[in-house]
C-alpha cells in the first residue's frame, strides 16, 4: 500500500518504520524544505533514542520503502497515518481539507494524534464518507522505550471506526502485527478518544493515590512497602501503577492528564485531576525537601550526586522529569551538582549548558565521588544493586535519598548510611 505518514511524534516514526518493513511504500511528511531521503532526522530525541528505531528506518531507506516529502506534497496515497503533536491540530485540518479538495477517491485516514475528544469526527466531516473516505481513531498507546515491540506485537487495540470498508482496510494494513492481539475493542471514534483519556487518567489517579499514602505513612511511622504489598494482594486492586516515588513525568502522559483535567473542569467543574497534577508537582520536590531537611535547610556549598535524570528508565527524554525540579532547586540553594544517567545526559546538557556548578559524569561512581549526598530519581536497572562499599568510600557523607524506593532501608542503615525513602521506615 502507498502510505503517507504525517507528524514527527514517536508514533509517526514507529508506524513508518514498521509499515515500511513489510513492503509498504511509505512517505513521511516533513515540515522543512530538506527532503532528501538521506537527511531523515526525527526532530524528537525520544525518537532518536528509541531502541532499534533508527536502524529500522535506515534499513527501510536502503531498501527503497521509505521516502520523505513536504507535507502538502504527500497527498496521493490511499492511507494517511496522522500522528501529530497536540498543538498541530490546525495544521492537520488544513492538510485534510486540502486532501478533500484534491481527490474524491476512496482513502483511509488513521488518526493517532491527541487533538482532544471529537477531533476525529471533525476530520471525518471534511472528507466524503459516501465516496469511501473514512477516518479511524487508533489511540496512541505506545510507551517510550518499548514502542517498536508494542506496535509489532500489540496485546490489545482500541479502534474507533464507524465504517466496515475502513475497518477492512485497517485490518489488512495491520495484518502482520496483530496475530497475538488478545483484546480488540471496537467503538465509535469519539468513544476511542475518550477511552484513551480515561485510561491515562486512571493511571494518574493510582500514582497520585499511592504517593499520598506514602506521604501519610511518613507521618504515621508506617512502611508503605508493606502496605503496598497488602493492597496489591487484593485482586480488585492489583500492583500495576502502585509504586510510590518522586512523581511521574513524560510529555504525552502529562498532556493527556492535562487535557482530561480541562474537560472535567469545563464540563463538570471538577478539580479531581487538577489536584493530581498539582500534588505531582509537589511530589517531584520531595527528594530535595528530604535532603534540605537533613542538612538543616543549608545546602550552600554542598555537593550532591544525582542518579537518574530521564523521566523513566529506558528512555533518554527528560520531558517533565522530576530531576529537572531537583536540579533547579539545588542550584538555587547554592549546591554543586554531579549528574549521571545512562541515556539522558545529552538532553540535560542541552537544557543547562556548561553551568559551572553542574558536572556531567559518564560513570555513576564518579558522580558520587566527594558528594555529600546521593539522590536516586530514576530507577534504571544499573542502580538497583550498586557496590555499597565502593559507594560509601566515594561519598563524603553517607546520605542517600531514594526517590524510587528501590533499596532496603535496613541494609543501608546497617552499612552506616542515612537513608530516606518515600514512606519507608
Amino acid at each position: 500500500m502507498k502510505i503517507a505518514v504525517w507528524g514527527d511524534e514517536l508514533a509517526a516514526w514507529v508506524a513508518a518504520a514498521q509499515l515500511a518493513a513489510f513492503g509498504n511504500d511509505v512517505c513521511v511528511s516533513l515540515s522543512h524544505a530538506d527532503t532528501a531521503v538521506a537527511s531523515i532526522r526525527p526532530g524528537q530525541s525520544s525518537v532518536q533514542a528509541e531502541p532499534g528505531l533508527m536502524g529500522l528506518l535506515e534499513t527501510a531507506i536502503a531498501q527503497g520503502n521509505l521516502s520523505t516529502a513536504l507535507a502538502h506534497e504527500s497527498l496521493d496515497a490511499s492511507v494517511y497515518w496522522l500522528a501529530m503533536a497536540p498543538d498541530e491540530e490546525e495544521q492537520a485540518i488544513a492538510l485534510v481539507r486540502r486532501l478533500a479538495q484534491r481527490t474524491d477517491a476512496p482513502l483511509l485516514l488513521i488518526n493517532q494524534s491527541n487533538f482532544g475528544i471529537g477531533a476525529s469526527d471533525k476530520l471525518q466531516a471534511l472528507l466524503n464518507q459516501r465516496a469511501g473516505q473514512n477516518v479511524i481513531c487508533l489511540p496512541d498507546t505506545l510507551q517510550q522505550g518499548s514502542a517498536l515491540s508494542q506496535f509489532g506485537r500489540p496485546q490489545s487495540l482500541l479502534v474507533g471506526c464507524e465504517d466496515e470498508a475502513g475497518l477492512a482496510l485497517l485490518k489488512a494494513l495491520l495484518r502482520p502485527f496483530v496475530g497475538g492481539v488478545q483484546s480488540l475493542q471496537m467503538m465509535t471514534r469519539r468513544e476511542a478518544e475518550f477511552t484513551k483519556f480515561a485510561i491515562t487518567g486512571m493511571l494518574a489517579l493510582r500514582l497520585g493515590y499511592i504517593n499520598e499514602l506514602a506521604n501519610l505513612a511518613d507521618l504515621l511511622s508506617v512502611d508503605i512497602e508493606v502496605v503496598r504489598e497488602g493492597m496489591g494482594s487484593d485482586e480488585r486492586i492489583g500492583r500495576h501503577y502502585l509504586a510510590p516515588g518522586c512523581g511521574f513525568g513524560g510529555q504525552h502522559f502529562t498532556q493527556y492528564i492535562e487535557g482530561l483535567a480541562g474537560l472535567f473542569s469545563e464540563k463538570r467543574r471538577s478539580t479531581l485531576l487538577d489536584t493530581v497534577l498539582t500534588e505531582n508537582q509537589r511530589q517531584m520536590e520531595l527528594p530535595f525537601r528530604k535532603l534540605w531537611q537533613h542538612f538543616e535547610c543549608d545546602l550552600q556549598g554542598k555537593t550532591v550526586a544525582l542518579w537518574g535524570l530521564a523521566f523513566k528508565p529506558g528512555v533518554a527524554s527528560i520531558d517533565n522529569a522530576p530531576a529537572l525540579r531537583t536540579i533547579d532547586a539545588l542550584l538555587a540553594q547554592g549546591a554543586q551538582v554531579r549528574l549521571h544517567d545512562p541515556e539522558a545526559l545529552p538532553e540535560v546538557r542541552e537544557r543547562y549548558g556548561n553551568n559551572a556548578r553542574l558536572q556531567y559524569c559518564a560513570d555513576k561512581y564518579d558522580a558520587a565521588q566527594g558528594a555529600d549526598a546521593l539522590l536516586l530519581l530514576t530507577e534504571w536497572p544499573e542502580y538497583w544493586s550498586p557496590d555499597f562499599v565502593r559507594l560509601a568510600q566515594a561519598l563524603r557523607t553517607r546520605v542517600i535519598v531514594d526517590g524510587r524506593n528501590i533499596y532496603d532501608p535496613a541494609l543501608l542503615r546497617a552499612q552506616g548510611f542515612d537513608y530516606y525513602g518515600i514512606g519507608r521506615l
